[in-house]
């Protein structure tokens, strides 16, 4: 077989190779988004992609190779006459015989153009050479900034939720210029293309053509969000302050136009450097030391592919005027005075004047004159366009030194009251209930008898103890893993047993007028982890078919503590039995727990495709020394019991054995992308998801669909921008956000739902015009998991950073950040770390009943006393309002590093810590809570001890500080007893907390 035969056979084999993965990946994603019943989605999707593919592709190649061939006929010819050799003489001699080359040469162009010859002036080869060079390295350079690109886009996968925004522009290419220089193979590629290109240029120019194209259309076809948007936009019914424009104009459409211009202009400029290699290398120029100078056809050509370089810098100087909005030149983000008033005339006047050389080149162009008496007018243009860019880029530093700086305050005022006023709607600030708030120091007992719940929801545990004893405890076996523990509400019956301050204080109990209550509680997710399967066991077989999913979870109240400090359990342990699947703490928690069968084929960890219904039986859960086995009947999966859907599995999943086992039944079916973040960002890549799903069990059964699979995981989902005009981008590159979705999945069948929480967005409601059938609306799900939904803690938490400083609405305060907060610190472990946000069942100031909050508070800058706290309602009809607390800024009211501080400098309390600290044991410092009780302030701190091995933490004491006193007791109701009681109870430290000199 000859080496043509060979190079032919294995392009065969590629090209079927290639067809076969592409068509298994089709087929395979067709089936997926059957069985999760979002189809049309795929459908709308793929088909935009093809079109945008089809349309960026076929323009482009159409575009490049028509001026190619064009060029090539009106190029000069290969072999120009040669005239005979003159003696070898200096002089004025050889200057004639240098006339004589170029005269004959150009006879040799007329001969191959219908048009009168008009040529520019020659080039000799120290012209000629660098020129061709340079234009070589421009093009190379053109191929590696668009590869950047796709390459960004190919390594972040399927998920895109903002648009491409890489425009061509000064900036973005010496931020891009930055970064390829510090890869030296993306440099290495640009001068080895610049080098080929002289060497070989008809191929070369060729092959960029069909790269380039292949590459714009694969670039453009990931944008398919972007002109879905385009085509629904939805208005936001508030405009800009500097354009008037409404706002859905920078969410929707303006991306839309950007990718139009970083298209256009990446194919007119290698349209126009293809057509000038192309002519500046053609009659062998380079070997020939001399270019004869452009013909009269080759320089009308030059003129129609210039004239639309010149319409593509003129609309990226229109665009670049509403960028300005997004400026961070001023004292706050966006269009500040420079910007407004020399920026933007200056981007005006450059894009006007660009489009005027646009069209004087295109007039040029449809009305040809070889000898025209404006044919100068091109060069005063550009050399005027030439200094208006250099002027566009000193005058506004000019007047930003001269004139803002000396008179800052005065001239950015309107716009810092821009900032603050769009940077406030964006992230929903506006709509922060602010209540000043003067704690009294009033407390009672009566007072915390009457708040009884409050008392016995204060979180005594954290998520790391508790998973780290749930790891000790709860895994039963090595391959159950608790990937996290996730704190929510449930309504329980009032039978559950567990201590309450009235009978701790000697108080008579209360008869609940209530058969049920709500109670905090953990939730942990007992999930498989077959990485942690015996290397020796890890076959295909265990992996795929024997170790398919989780079993059961965990629930444990917040508030109370076990034997040895442990933590209590509401559910617990695996024991499938008569009496239900898991171990319940009473008949009450049974009543109230609904568990069924728990079994999590789908989850937060699962991250492998198994396939269920087989002859291999699927591991259920220990029982005892041997195993309980169970056969998947839910709903999830896509059958591959017919031999082509096996053929398509194997290729899509890249695993033979697939095809060839012989434990496959007609009725197998193979589940994949069980992992529950993967699956819906397959479904919904436009979205932005919570870092943090959490499980809910919940029955959701009806009378005419029982159903004994009482697990689901929720997520939150948030619409995203980077566009909203005048909004800080923060460090997070968004200022645009609303936690738009609840997601639900379905932990067994797989089901996957997507609840619209907030109708008022005009970002979801685009994406539910696009997808009408993607959407529901919140009344849709089901009561029992609506009474689950909490305000997340990834948007609390951009919020929360934002008012710390966009709480100051006076621009003169803002500018001089009198008044900016921040996050507190505290001491977790040994190791001090900002406060996280943390969920509570309270009752605040003035609100007259107890809910689900969230809470963050605040201490101004470089000070440690509380300032305020941020508390968002989760319950009912309240769920999505923010209430800010302020306090009084002249007196003290202590914060968190303060009562921290306090804890820790105390003789008494930490020399008690100190001696946990010795001798193979920690004692751990929890999360300090600020618990609001009537119109008091109570902080409460758990301390935990944990072996330095085979750690175990457990509970030992509990540090509450109230007012000027702080107390660490055995448990809460003794720390309590303690400070509102006269005696104190036997191992309980009583500490008196002075006030610092100075309030601070």
């Amino acid at each position: 077989m000859t080496r043509k035969h060979l190079f032919q056979l294995l392009t065969i084999l590629l090209g079927v190779g290639l067809l076969l993965d592409l068509g298994s990946r089709l087929g395979a994603e067709i089936l997926w988004f059957q069985e999760v019943h979002y189809l049309a989605v795929f459908l709308l999707k793929f088909q935009v992609r093809l079109l945008l593919f089809g349309i960026v592709t076929g323009g482009t190649a159409a575009y490049l190779f028509g001026n190619l061939w064009l060029s090539q006929r009106l190029q000069h010819p290969d072999s120009p006459i040669q005239v005979n050799p003159l003696p070898a003489i200096s002089g004025k001699q050889q200057q004639v015989r240098s006339t004589a080359r170029v005269t004959l040469q150009r006879s040799a162009a007329s001969l191959t153009s219908d048009t009168p010859i008009a040529l520019t002036p020659t080039l000799n080869l120290r012209s000629l050479l660098p020129l061709t060079l340079g234009l070589s390295l421009l093009l190379g350079a053109l191929v590696v900034y668009y590869g950047h690109l796709a390459l960004h886009y190919w390594q972040i996968g399927p998920t895109l939720s903002t648009p491409l925004v890489a425009r061509i522009h000064l900036n973005n290419l010496w931020q891009l210029g930055s970064a390829v220089s510090h890869q030296m193979w993306w440099v290495g590629g640009g001068v080895g293309m610049a080098i080929v290109l002289l060497i070989n240029p008809q191929f070369w120019l060729r092959a960029i053509a069909v790269t380039f194209s292949i590459m714009l259309g694969w670039l453009f076809s990931k944008q398919w969000a972007v002109i879905l948007q385009f085509l629904h936009p939805t208005t936001f019914n508030s405009p800009d302050p500097l354009f008037g424009r409404d706002i859905s104009f920078y969410i929707f459409t303006l991306p839309s136009w950007e990718l139009v211009e970083l298209w256009l202009f990446g194919l007119f400029l290698a349209g126009f450097v293809t057509v000038a290699l192309t002519y500046l290398l053609s009659g062998n120029s380079l070997s020939q030391g001399q270019f004869p100078g452009f013909s009269s056809a080759q320089q009308r050509h030059l003129y129609g592919v210039g004239s639309g370089l010149m319409a593509v810098i003129a609309l990226s100087y229109w665009l670049g005027r509403y960028e300005l909005l997004y400026s961070p030149r001023g004292i706050a983000f966006g269009a500040s005075y420079t910007d407004v008033m020399a920026q933007l005339p200056a981007y005006t006047g450059l894009s006007l004047f660009a489009l005027a050389i646009a069209g004087y080149l295109l007039w040029r162009t449809l009305f040809w004159q070889a000898q025209s008496p404006h044919r100068h007018w091109l060069k005063l243009g550009l050399g005027l366009f030439s200094l208006l860019i250099v002027a566009g880029i000193i005058l506004p530093e000019v007047v930003q030194y001269l004139i803002v700086q000396p008179n800052e305050l005065a001239r950015e005022r309107p716009f810092i009251q821009r900032t603050i006023a769009s940077t406030r709607q964006a992230f929903g600030l506006e709509a922060i209930n602010a209540i000043n708030f003067d704690p009294q120091g009033q407390l009672t007992e009566a007072d915390l008898i009457a708040n009884n719940l409050i008392i016995r929801n204060i979180r005594l545990w954290d998520q790391r103890p508790l998973l780290e004893t749930n790891r000790q405890l709860q895994q039963i076996r090595p391959y159950y893993r608790f990937p996290d523990a996730d704190i929510d509400r449930y309504t329980l019956q009032t039978e559950v047993p567990a201590p309450t301050p009235a009978n701790l204080l000697d108080q008579p109990t209360i008869t609940p007028t209530t058969p049920t209550e709500q109670r905090q509680v953990l939730i942990a997710a007992r999930e498989l982890d077959y990485s942690a399967v015996p290397q020796e066991a890890q076959t295909w077989v265990n992996r795929h078919l024997i170790y398919t999913h989780g079993y059961g979870f965990t629930l444990s109240p917040v508030n109370t503590v076990g034997a040895g400090g442990l933590p209590e359990y509401f559910v617990k342990d695996i024991t499938g039995g008569a009496t239900g699947a898991l171990t319940t703490s009473s008949p009450a928690i049974r009543d109230s727990i609904p568990i069924g069968q728990p079994r999590l084929y789908y989850g937060e960890i699962a991250n492998t495709y198994v396939m269920t219904k087989t002859l291999t039986r699927e591991l259920d859960f220990p029982n005892g020394s041997d195993n309980a086995y169970n056969i998947y009947d839910g709903q999830g999966g896509i059958n591959i019991g017919d031999w082509w859907r096996r053929g398509l599995f194997s290729i899509y999943l890249r695993d033979w054995q697939i095809l060839f086992t012989r434990d496959f039944l007609p009725e197998t079916k193979v589940l994949f992308r069980r992992n529950i973040k993967h699956r819906i960002q397959a479904i919904a890549p436009f979205l932005r998801y919570d870092s943090d799903p959490y499980l809910v069990t919940a029955d959701t059964s009806t009378p005419n669909q029982p159903d004994q699979n009482y697990l689901y995981w929720v997520v939150d989902a948030y619409t995203t921008s980077d566009r909203y005009p005048y909004s800080d981008l923060g460090s997070e590159g968004i200022n645009y956000i609303r936690n738009s979705v609840k997601v639900v999945i379905d932990a067994y069948h797989g089901s996957v739902n997507f609840y619209v929480a907030d109708p008022s967005d005009p970002m979801i409601t685009t994406w539910s015009t696009v997808f009408p059938d993607l959407f529901k609306p919140l009344t849709a799900m089901p009561a029992t998991l609506r009474s689950h939904i909490r305000y997340p803690t990834d948007f609390f938490k951009l919020q929360s950073e934002r008012l710390m400083t966009y709480h100051m609405t006076d621009p003169q305060v803002f500018y001089n950040r009198e008044d900016q907060w921040q996050i507190p610190n505290e001491v977790y472990g040994n190791e001090p770390r900002p406060v996280e946000p943390y969920y509570l069942i309270t009752s605040l100031p003035i609100v007259p009943f107890e809910e689900f909050i969230l809470l963050l508070p605040y201490t101004p800058r470089q000070r440690t006393n509380l300032i305020a706290w941020l508390a968002a309602r989760s319950d009912g009809e309240n769920y999505g309002k923010l209430l800010l607390y302020t306090f009084p800024k002249e007196r003290l009211v202590f914060g968190p590093e303060q009562i921290e501080a306090r804890i820790n400098q105390d003789p008494v309390i930490s020399q008690q810590i100190s001696l946990w600290n010795r001798q193979g044991s920690r004692a751990i410092q929890g999360n300090l809570l600020i618990i609001p009780i009537e119109r008091s302030l109570l902080y409460v701190e758990p301390l935990y001890l944990e072996a330095m091995q085979n750690s175990l933490p457990t509970l030992v004491r509990v540090i509450v500080a109230y007012e000027n006193r702080i107390v660490m007791a055995p448990t809460l109701e003794e720390a309590l007893q303690a400070i509102f009681k006269p005696q104190v109870t036997p191992g309980t430290i009583v500490r008196p907390v002075e006030e610092p000199a100075g309030g601070q």
